[in-house]
């Protein structure tokens, strides 16, 4: 059974970091590409970036590059999003998800299985 739990949101100060985690259980990094999304109130739900072992390339957001970092612990079976230099614009809930193969789209067609989501507040 395919499962993917996201952990590690929480309030946080503009300029401020968190580490967020995907718990990947059922299948293994290798085999497909990992996206992280975010989902804002009244927004719709956005790429922030997408991962790909077997690919060996990363691909990021305009908005977030050079200030998200997507890592992985293939030991355990877990993928991090490390976000720096955090914006108020970067509150949303973010998502982990795991791609129908191991091409990077970042698009959420692409994607068939999704976690139950973070809650990430950036604000003073």
């Amino acid at each position: 059974q395919v499962q993917l739990v996201e952990s590690g949101g929480g309030l946080v100060q503009p300029g401020g970091s968190l580490r967020l985690s995907c718990a990947a259980s059922g299948f293994t990094l290798d085999s497909y590409a990992i996206g992280w999304f975010r989902q804002a109130p009244g927004k719709e739900r956005e790429g922030v970036g997408c991962f790909s072992s077997s690919r060996s390339s990363t691909r990021y957001a305009q908005s977030v590059k050079g200030r998200f970092t997507i890592s992985r612990d293939n030991a355990k079976n877990t993928v991090y999003l490390q976000m720096n230099s955090l914006k108020p614009e970067d509150t949303a809930i973010y998502y982990c998800a795991r791609a129908r193969s191991r091409d990077i789209i970042l698009l959420p067609w692409a994607f068939d299985y999704w976690g139950q989501g973070t809650q990430v507040t950036v604000s003073s």
